[in-house]
Parts: structure tokens; C-alpha cells; sequence
């Protein structure tokens, strides 16, 4: 059969090679002049840069795709384990580095609270337990009927999985320093750690499970391995290529529409788009499903975020590879962020500096940087044109006076992304970072799904529907379509 896939993001690629491996003569449309999405990589005067997305934290994930094919994904992608995994440094100088065997994160923590080892260990414990149903059983498993998630809800409520994150990490860390640094994972896929729900805590098993790995060339190089992989295995790729809409007649997708009025007809059609853009977009009005009419009206969107990327003239060696730059605030911060959406004078950094592993994404002496700020999305009264620069200057002013001395004489090549980026760059609704929030109620079968409601043959992939966001979210939101195609008759 034929299948078209719309958009050439992770989730994308992967969904192509999987129905590739099935035997489907398989298109991608990608609407930019490069494929990988949030995962693509930018290049300024020497200066390499991962565009979003730099912890692989699943390689088995990867892996899985190239052996598809009989082909194994070390031969052409090297993965390098960090350590640390992150260092968390705080507004009073002091910093916390996580990762490593668990013995030395044992000595981190006991260095600033030797009674919260022993809670760190029960931690664990509790987010193995999730890991094994919410990942091992779920991740990869469809939720478009509601019976599924039926059948999940004892499992879930005892795994206490109302509780919010920093509920679970407070029950078994007493010391703020640590609920800080243990609490951030849900903002790696656009949650609030006072709103998500504790299923995000698994992230603590699968880090400990995997490590965190960094591909020498940058995740652009895990970009390039699968483009060239589909190509050897006969996926037609095509650039520049913008789906308007999806094709629907009678209920049933039959393809795409391009802008131009192309038609492009398929037997399968697979959405890499924004879950909720596609919904509101791409699906015309008198298609689109009671159900996700509902789930449009009553959507909550992750936070936006402002993306600065810029080079150094020197290097700066003691700044890890990773770094979480916490600033004075933490839960005060989030509910300016999520709630009130509107931008503060402070914030909290993540710190990317690749060249402390791979030196090749700068020139000889110098790193290259990029930094990530969590802001409100688009519903916040935010003019990006006036703010954008003035959070710019703050951001660098900070940085030279804390981790990176000097950075306002040695910064060049610099350049960032707004929400209003993400709006017009990835067709984000709301300039969302992340798509919509992970809250409970937006998670499994109350998130778009896999399959589109009320739409035969149109199935969707991405951060927006299940499991979620994030390089693993997405990889298995493509596996999720795979066992739906196979199981379910074309037609």
C-alpha cells in the first residue's frame, strides 16, 4: 500500500521507516529545506548548533530503527555517555552534579543532605515501578479506545500517579537544593512540575537505566543517519513541500492536499504536524471528530521558549556539558510562566555547551552555546519584537556574571528563537514549545490520538499525542502507529 507521511520531525522519520519495514511504498513531505524539526541543526560563521533537543537518554530507541533494516545504528552514529548527566547550579554559587554510577550521585547528595540518600534510594525504587507500566507496558501501546484506559487505572492509581511531580519528589526529598534539581524533568517535555502528573518521574529510571548520551556531530548527525538510511531503503523524500490539508472523502483520509492545490492520494496518510494544529488546520471543519473539537476547546499548551544560540571567541572549560542555571525563584518563577503567563524579570536556564564533548561544533579555541529559557506561550501579552532583545541582553549580563566570566566581550555569532518562531517555524499553536501540557488529563487516551478520532486511515505521530514529547516520547508515538496499521485493515 501507499502511504504519505506529513512532516519530517523525528516522529516522522521513524513512522516512515516503520512503515517502510511493513512493506508500504512510502512519501515524506517535509514543508523546510531539511528534515528533523525541533532536531535540526543550524550553522553560524563556524559555529554548529543542535537546534532543540540534545540528551539521548533511549538509544535501544534508535537502535530499533536501523535494525529494521539489518543495519545497526553504532556503524554509523557514535553516542558518547556524559558524565555528569547535569550539573545543577544555584543562585548561591553552589552546584550539584547528577549522574555517573549511582554511588557518586549518592556522595553529590550527601554532600548537601546526607539524609536524603536514603529517600534518593526509595525514589528510585518508586519511579522503577512506574517505569514498568507507564513505559515498558504503555508508551508503545495504543490508547484510542477508551476500554484501554479502563484497564489502566488501577495500575495507575497505585502508582499514586495523581500526585504531581514535585509531590512524588518531596515525599522522598527533604532538602529545597534537591526537590529543585529532581522536580525539573517534566520542563524537559513542557510540563510544570507542580501540575504534571508523577508518571513523568519514570524519567529518573530511564536516566539511571541508559545514561545520558551525546552523538559526536550533534543530534543533526542521528538526523542525517536516518535520512540516509530511508533513502537507502527507498523512502522518497520531498523538500519544500507544505500540506495545506488532509484529503478526507466520506470519513476515510485519502491523502493530502498541498499548498497550490496539489493532490497528493495515499492509502495511509500520517501526521507529523502539531497535534493540535493539525486538528485545527489541516482537518477541514465539517471533519473534524466531536472529540477533538472537545480536546481543542479545553487544551492547556506547554510553555513557549526563548532559544538563544551564540559562540565564544574562548572556551570555557570548567562549564559542564549540560548545565541547569537555577535562578532565585523556582515555584514562583513556574507561575508566572504557566499560570499567569506573563514574562519576569528572572528565569532559569538550561546551558548546552557540546563542545565539551565534541569540539567540532566550534572553531579552534572556541565553544559553542546554546541556552534555553522557559517563557509563556503565545497566550501571554508578550510584544517578542521589544522583549526578545532586552531577555537577550539579560540572559548574556547573567551568564557573564556567574558561569561564563567575560561572556559580554567574548559572545559572537549570536542569534535566538520566540515563541513567534516556534508559531511560524513548526506551525506550534501558541508558539507552544512542546505542544500540549502533560497534565493527567491530557495523557493517554485524553490526548489526540495515534488514530484520528473519527477519521479512517489518518494517524498521527509527535509530541502532541501519546506517549508525549521528548526524542523517546515521539520515537515511540511512531511505534504506536506501526502496531495500529498492522493490526487494523486499511479502509
Amino acid at each position: 500500500m501507499s502511504a504519505i507521511v506529513c512532516g519530517g520531525g523525528l516522529g516522522g522519520i521513524a513512522a516512515a521507516l516503520r512503515l517502510r519495514a511493513q512493506g508500504h511504498e512510502v512519501t515524506l513531505l517535509e514543508r523546510g529545506d531539511r528534515l528533523g524539526g525541533r532536531a535540526r541543526t543550524f550553522e553560524r560563521d563556524g559555529f554548529r548548533h543542535d537546534a532543540g533537543p540534545t540528551v539521548v537518554t533511549a538509544p535501544f530507541l534508535f537502535e530499533e530503527l536501523f535494525e529494521l533494516f539489518d543495519e545497526t545504528f553504532s556503524d554509523h552514529v557514535e553516542l558518547v555517555p556524559l558524565t555528569p548527566w547535569y550539573r545543577f547550579q544555584y543562585p548561591d554559587g553552589t552546584h550539584f552534579d547528577y549522574g555517573g554510577s549511582i554511588e557518586d550521585t549518592k556522595a553529590e547528595i550527601a554532600r548537601i543532605e546526607p539524609k536524603d540518600v536514603e529517600g534518593y534510594e526509595r525514589l528510585l525504587e518508586h519511579s522503577k515501578r512506574i517505569f514498568d507500566v507507564g513505559f515498558t507496558e504503555l508508551s508503545d501501546e495504543p490508547f484510542h479506545r477508551f476500554g484501554t484506559m479502563v484497564k489502566q487505572v488501577p495500575k495507575l492509581m497505585e502508582l499514586k500517579s495523581h500526585l504531581t511531580v514535585w509531590q512524588f519528589v518531596s515525599k522522598y526529598l527533604s532538602h529545597p537544593k534537591l526537590q529543585w534539581a529532581f522536580s525539573i524533568q517534566p520542563l524537559l517535555v513542557g510540563g510544570n512540575p507542580f501540575d504534571t502528573t508523577s508518571i513523568y518521574s519514570l524519567i529518573h529510571h530511564v536516566e539511571r537505566e541508559w545514561g545520558i548520551h551525546f552523538a559526536m556531530g550533534g543530534t543533526g548527525a542521528i538526523v542525517q543517519a536516518l535520512e540516509d538510511l530511508m533513502r537507502r531503503h527507498g523512502i522518497k523524500i520531498e523538500m519544500g513541500k507544505t500540506v495545506e490539508r488532509v484529503l478526507i472523502e466520506k470519513g476515510t483520509a485519502q491523502g493530502v492536499v498541498l499548498e497550490g492545490g496539489e493532490e497528493r492520494r495515499a492509502e495511509i496518510t500520517v501526521s507529523n504536524a502539531d497535534a493540535a494544529f493539525l486538528h485545527s488546520e489541516m482537518i477541514p471543519r465539517p471533519d473534524r471528530s466531536l472529540a477533538s473539537r472537545a480536546k481543542l476547546a479545553s487544551a492547556h499548551y506547554s510553555m513557549g521558549l526563548f532559544v538563544l544560540y551564540f559562540g565564544t571567541t574562548k572556551q570555557y572549560p570548567d562549564v559542564a556539558h549540560h548545565t541547569v542555571w537555577f535562578g532565585k525563584r523556582y515555584k514562583e518563577l513556574l507561575n508566572d510562566i504557566f499560570n499567569k503567563k506573563v514574562l519576569a524579570d528572572d528565569f532559569s536556564l538550561y546551558v548546552h555547551r557540546p563542545t565539551a564533548t565534541d569540539p567540532s561544533f566550534a572553531p579552534d579555541g572556541c565553544d559553542s552555546f546554546y541556552v534555553l529559557c522557559p517563557v509563556p506561550n503565545l497566550q501571554g501579552d508578550i510584544d517578542w519584537s521589544v522583549e526578545g532583545p532586552k531577555l537577550r541582553d539579560r540572559i548574556v549580563r547573567s551568564l557573564d556574571e556567574t558561569i561564563l566570566p567575560g561572556l559580554q566581550e567574548t559572545i559572537t555569532a549570536d542569534f535566538y528563537m520566540t515563541p513567534e518562531d516556534f508559531k511560524t517555524d513548526y506551525l506550534s499553536v501558541h508558539g507552544a514549545g512542546f505542544s500540549v501540557a502533560p497534565l493527567f488529563r491530557q495523557s493517554a487516551w485524553f490526548r489526540f490520538h495515534n488514530r484520528a478520532e473519527g477519521i479512517r486511515n489518518l494517524y498521527l505521530v509527535g509530541a502532541g499525542t501519546h506517549p508525549g514529547a521528548g526524542m523517546p516520547g515521539v520515537l515511540c508515538s511512531a511505534k504506536v502507529v506501526d502496531k495500529l496499521v498492522q493490526a487494523e485493515p486499511v479502509g
